[in-house]
């Protein structure tokens, strides 16, 4: 190979290679200070007429881009020209002088909390730019972002749209397509996978290099939860604080639905605990048969940790109930009249049932309980008195008004055994994924939704010793489940508590979640 490229570029070395082509390390010849710069040279997949027209295109609107990118952010390398050599393509790019983040860790090992979160607030505002400007750079990883020598800034470098013109190939029906996914496995999440990058995908691979960071581990070591696809990582990292832990993990949530919606929201989470964090896969119960009979709620305030206890209005509740429940009865009534007039005088007539569920409130102990009695109740919520469809008549003539087949669940006991056991593994993304959206979005118990959830049991209790767990009563929608346990607390205090679980059955997703606790 020629040690001058395009009469002016001086190779120094070779820096990387891979199957798009190599990346040397050059000096400009031209310029009085023989700068250094990046030059890569890129090659198509295909070698054709067609394709490499194609590919020419593809490349000069690309290299634009980057262009455009450099002057947007100074964390960005610039791009200095581009040009075409022997049917190859190449990038001529700023010379960043750092070390990679890769190997920084290498050589110092884990990086701190501090460092990882500063890192991260460093990085966000540029992705933000890119998102800004429609771009997504769709390969971050450790390798990708270069801490520069002199100023110690993250600078985000190999964009992938170049990369991926280098794929373009025509398709069957004559259209130029790319052939290839952009991205390296463990870093990108399943949607760019399969070829539909979106801007969280940039926030996902951001969340996972910040794992590496802090554990050292590469995502293909890491173990993922089968049942929810989430990433089990907490039991590497116990020191995290659980702020950072809950950034980390709504941006990598498996589904992008779940994560920061973008850049900006990650970084206020990150700086101020902004944000909400309601990582959860909804739940639709199925229409019980007949109307549930609901576990008595106390009409007392739920206390939760940095809460105070707070009188309530009894007669105003009882006010409440008695109007719910005039409601109820009307909505009844019209159902009984609807299904009369619906059916003829020789069918049976099928009663609608009415869900009388209330709206789950969630609690965790408080921060410091005084006697060995954990009590955890609500205040009631208006209730969901929505009736269920009528059936058509052949339905009517099937189905019995008394009782229906039960479909076998998991029991209700275990579900509790394993909510626990999943917070004692540090899974509490898992763990908060087992808790009705009510629940989850008591504003009262979790002001900050989830980063109040883990601030408890990332942050104040160190385990949870479960002594006994007894089956009260269970229907084909509902459970209450009784717990014995002790609160291990990280100040080394033990604390005895009971708490009772009403479960609600998930349908949709063939689990019990935790409506509502006391």
């Amino acid at each position: 190979m020629q040690t001058l490229l395009n009469n002016r570029y001086r190779v120094i070395r070779t820096l990387g290679g891979g199957g798009f082509g190599e990346t040397f390390l050059a000096e400009d010849t031209q310029m009085p200070s023989s700068r250094r710069c990046v030059i890569k040279q890129l090659r198509p997949i295909q070698n054709n007429p067609q394709i490499y027209q194609l590919v020419q295109e593809r490349f000069q609107r690309e290299a634009a881009i980057l262009e455009d990118l450099g002057g947007v952010s100074n964390q960005i390398p610039t791009l200095y020209a581009y040009f075409q050599s022997d049917g190859q393509f190449y990038l001529v790019q700023e010379w960043i002088e750092g070390d990679t983040l890769t190997a920084k860790v290498h050589e110092q090992g884990l990086l701190s909390e501090s460092a990882v979160r500063e890192i991260l607030i460093n990085l966000l505002p540029v992705l933000e730019q890119v998102h800004n400007q429609r771009i997504i750079h769709r390969d971050i990883k450790p390798d990708n972002i270069i801490l520069r020598h002199r100023d110690c800034k993250a600078v985000l470098i190999d964009f992938g749209a170049v990369r991926e013109s280098m794929g373009t190939v025509v398709n069957s029906q004559g259209l130029p397509t790319s052939s290839i996914v952009i991205g390296t496995p463990g870093y990108m999440p399943s949607e760019q996978a399969a070829g539909r990058p979106l801007y969280s995908s940039d926030l996902y691979s951001l969340g996972i290099t910040a794992i590496f960071l802090l554990t050292g581990k590469q995502p293909q070591e890491l173990e993922t939860d089968s049942r929810s696809g989430e990433i089990i990582w907490h039991r590497h990292a116990l020191s995290i604080s659980p702020t950072l832990a809950g950034v980390i993990d709504r941006a990598i949530a498996y589904h992008p639905r779940d994560r920061f919606t973008s850049a900006r929201e990650m970084l206020d989470a990150l700086q101020f605990g902004a944000g909400n964090f309601p990582q959860t896969v909804p739940y639709i119960p199925s229409p019980p048969a007949t109307v549930p009979s609901h576990p008595t709620v106390q009409n007392t305030v739920a206390v939760s940790p940095g809460s105070s206890p707070q009188p309530t209005n009894q007669s105003s509740g009882q006010k409440g109930i008695l109007l719910s429940s005039l409601i109820i009865g009307g909505l009844i009534g019209t159902s009984i009249v609807i299904g009369l007039a619906l059916n003829k005088p020789n069918q049976p007539v099928v009663q609608s049932s009415v869900s009388s569920e209330s709206t789950p409130t969630p609690t965790e102990p408080q921060n410091t309980p005084t006697s060995s009695q954990s009590t955890i109740s609500s205040t009631p919520t208006p209730q969901d008195n929505t009736p269920s469809p009528l059936p058509s008549p052949t339905q009517s003539a099937q189905a019995s008004s008394s009782t229906q087949p039960q479909i076998d669940r998991p029991p209700a006991a275990q579900a509790v055994e394993n909510y626990y056991a999943t917070i004692n593994q540090g899974q509490y993304q898992a763990s908060w994924n087992q808790l009705s959206p009510s629940y989850q979005n008591n504003r009262r118990l979790h002001p900050n939704g989830y980063l109040s959830y883990i601030d408890w049991w990332g942050g104040k209790v160190q385990s949870v010793d479960v002594e006994r767990v007894t089956l009260v009563e269970a229907s084909a929608e509902l459970a209450t489940v009784d717990a014995q346990f002790k609160y291990v607390m990280k100040t080394g205090r033990v604390v005895p508590a009971s708490v009772r679980f009403f479960l609600l059955w998930d349908a949709q997703n063939n689990r019990w979640v935790v409506s509502d606790t006391k």
